[in-house]
C-alpha cells in the first residue's frame, strides 16, 4: 500500500525522529511511504485560538496537499482529530462546501488506528527491553477514541514491560495555548502527571502526541529522574535480536 505521511509541524520542527520512525516502521511492514511536499500546518492552533479565517486557509492548503491520496497516516492524534473532527466545523464556519468535500475525501488515520484497523497488525516485530508507561493524550482519548489500540501494540513488543499509569486519563496540562495562558494550572497538572509516572518505576513514558511528551519531558528533565520520553512510533520502530 502507498501511504501518505502527514507530519505535524510540531514534529517537523522539534521531533523529526518521529516521522523517521513511522517511515521505518511502515516500510518494514512492506508499505511505500510518500511525503506530499505541499503539506503544512493543519490549522489546529489557529482554530482553537479563535483565528477561524486563518484556520480555514490552512485547512484548504492542507487538504489540497493530500488530494488523491489513498490513505493518510498521522503520528499525531491531535492533528488527525483536527482533520476529521474540526475540518467539517471549519468548512461550515467559512461557508466553504469545497473544503467540506475535500475534508470528507481524506482518509486520515492516527498511526495506531492504521496499524490495527486498516492493516490488521498488532505485533509489528518490535523489540524494546525497557519498562514503559503509556500516557493517553486528551485528543486521542476523547476525540478520536483510540481506546486500547496503543496498549495492544505495546503489549506485543518483545522485551517490553508495560506498567499501569495511575490516573492515566488525566490531562498533562499542555493543551497548546492553555499552558501559556494558564501557566500555574498547567504546571500543577504536569506535576501530578510526572509524580504518577515516576511512581511506576518506568524507564520510558510514551504517547501518540509529541506535544504532550514535550510538556511532560520538560517537567521530568527538571527533576533529573532519568525517565525518557518517546513517541510510540519510535518504540514500534525498534528491532533487536531475532
Amino acid at each position: 500500500m502507498r501511504v501518505a505521511l502527514s507530519v505535524a509541524c510540531f514534529d517537523d520542527v522539534l521531533f523529526p525522529g518521529t516521522a523517521k520512525a513511522v517511515t521505518a516502521l511502515l516500510e518494514r511492514l512492506g508499505h511505500e511511504v510518500a511525503f506530499p511536499p505541499g503539506q503544512g500546518c493543519c490549522g489546529q492552533i489557529h482554530w482553537t485560538a479563535g483565528y477561524h479565517r486563518e484556520a480555514a486557509a490552512l485547512a484548504r492548503s492542507h487538504a489540497a496537499a493530500f488530494e488523491g491520496c489513498e490513505v493518510v497516516v498521522a503520528p499525531s492524534a491531535s492533528c488527525a482529530a483536527t482533520v476529521r473532527d474540526d475540518y467539517p466545523k471549519i468548512a461550515r464556519g467559512a461557508r466553504d462546501p469545497g473544503l467540506a468535500r475535500a475534508a470528507e475525501g481524506l482518509a486520515v488515520y492516527e498511526l495506531t488506528e492504521f496499524l490495527i484497523d486498516v492493516l490488521g497488525v498488532t505485533d509489528v516485530g518490535a523489540y524494546f527491553p525497557h519498562r514503559v508507561a503509556y500516557h493517553p493524550s486528551c485528543r486521542s482519548l476523547r476525540t478520536l477514541g483510540v481506546g486500547d489500540r496503543p496498549v495492544r501494540l505495546l503489549r506485543a513488543v518483545r522485551g517490553l514491560d508495560l506498567v499501569d499509569l495511575p490516573s492515566a486519563g488525566e490531562c498533562c496540562g499542555f493543551g497548546g495555548a492553555f499552558a501559556m495562558k494558564n501557566a500555574d494550572v498547567s504546571v500543577a497538572m504536569v506535576a501530578d502527571k510526572v509524580r504518577h509516572i515516576r511512581g511506576t518505576g518506568a524507564d520510558v513514558v510514551c504517547a501518540v502526541d509529541d506535544a504532550c511528551l514535550a510538556h511532560i519531558g520538560g517537567a521530568l528533565s527538571r527533576l533529573r529522574g532519568g525517565v525518557r520520553t518517546m513517541h510510540l512510533a519510535e518504540i514500534l520502530a525498534e528491532t533487536g535480536p531475532a
